[in-house]
């Protein structure tokens, strides 16, 4: 693995031709939850088959997160997550999505950051648009749905790992948007104690109802990534890269 600064954030690389991110194959970039590592995601690179020679890329965030005592994680932007379990633990769910429907303060920053990086991802190491597939885990998902619902051109497929709508209607507009050019990979456990099923629901019906083509893979467990995610997600992989 190499990790080298990409624009303002430190990249992660695996796959391609050197295992380290080298060549011209198409790629894949994931973006890591609240509060994990910066490498927490690079061991999908090794389970998921997305195809010969992909190249894998996993941004860290630039912010750092406090995740227990003296217990440090990155994050996209700062999350009460006290307060969000705390509403979802009382049953308090008014007030558990009252709070992911604001717009967080950061979001746009962490676009940008993301959007410098996949701007240097083009033009120094030949990554296109529509050989990329762009997602992540939980905020991570969060961010590349603002991602592509901001961007004008639609990225080859987006992986939408146990994320949540936010931001109340803000990407309904993008999602009409980009329409039918857009191809999504959702999972969502039915059991999520920290971002409730129904709001993946509703995503996910919020782009179908603009003309996405969206994979939907309901599973079992809780705020995770089980197996059959990982084996939808390679095949939704192959399908958008190579099909």
């Amino acid at each position: 693995m190499s990790s080298v600064r990409i624009g303002r954030l430190l990249v992660h690389a695996r796959g391609g031709e050197d295992r380290k991110g080298g060549g011209d194959g198409p790629a894949v970039l994931l973006c890591h939850g609240f509060g994990a590592p910066g490498d927490d995601l690079v061991a999908l690179s090794r389970v998921i088959d997305a195809g010969p020679g992909v190249r894998w890329f996993f941004p860290e965030a630039l912010l750092e997160a406090e995740v227990g005592p003296g217990m440090l994680g990155r994050a996209w932007w700062p999350i009460d997550m006290e307060r969000l379990v705390g509403h979802l633990m009382r049953g308090d769910i008014d007030s558990a999505l009252r709070s992911l429907d604001e717009v967080p303060p950061g979001l746009d920053a962490a676009r940008e950051a993301l959007v410098e990086t996949l701007g240097v991802l083009e033009s120094s190491y030949g990554v296109k648009r529509d050989r990329l597939i762009v997602g992540g885990f939980s905020q991570g998902a969060m961010l590349a749905t603002e991602l592509s619902m901001m961007l004008g051109e639609p990225f080859a497929g987006i992986a939408l790992l146990s994320g949540t709508r936010i931001g109340g209607e803000r990407w309904r507009e993008g999602a009409a948007r980009l329409g039918g050019r857009l191809h999504a990979f959702m999972a969502h456990g039915r059991r999520d104690p920290i971002l409730p099923f129904g709001r993946a629901e509703v995503l996910r019906d919020i782009l179908q109802e603009a003309g996405a083509r969206v994979t939907f893979v309901p599973h079992n467990g809780a705020h995770e990534i089980p197996q059959i995610v990982v084996d939808g997600l390679g095949q939704f992989a192959r399908e958008r890269l190579f099909g």
